[in-house]
């Protein structure tokens, strides 16, 4: 068994390469082989987003606190809230991230494969982000 301490593991900004705005990260866990799993607490400001990306298998948010979007390619952002829960099925090109008018904070689980557990692509356009949500 293994404790990690609160007090050991520091927030971290996250790499403008992958997000647009101010976005933290927590690290939660990241199992030692062979289990998978990979998990972080991620604080996206207003109008703070991830880029698009694909997880290899899948991916699981969830919502912790404020109001965010989630977007699928081709398809208008739709709203998730505290509570929700979100399952991107592995490839499926997507991005997340906080409202325009409020923090957004969520869980989000992966597994990795071969020690990757995202495929990053462009970042997501500011017409994009602001379609009117479904």
């Amino acid at each position: 068994m293994d404790i990690m301490k609160a007090d050991d593991r520091e927030s971290r900004a996250a790499s403008a390469e992958y997000f647009t705005g101010r976005v933290w990260q927590d690290p939660v866990i990241e199992a030692p082989e062979p289990a998978r799993v990979r998990a972080l607490k991620v604080t996206f400001e207003p109008g703070a987003r991830t880029a698009w990306h694909t997880h290899p298998l899948g991916q699981t948010l969830h919502v912790l606190s404020g109001v965010g979007l989630v977007g699928l390619r081709g398809q208008a952002p739709r709203v998730i809230r505290p509570g929700d829960t979100v399952w991107f099925a592995p490839g499926e090109e997507h991005w997340h991230g906080a409202a325009p008018g409020t923090m957004m904070c969520h869980l989000a689980i992966q597994e990795a494969e071969d020690g990757q557990v995202a495929d990053w692509l462009e970042q997501v356009s500011d017409e994009d982000y602001a379609r009117t949500p479904a």
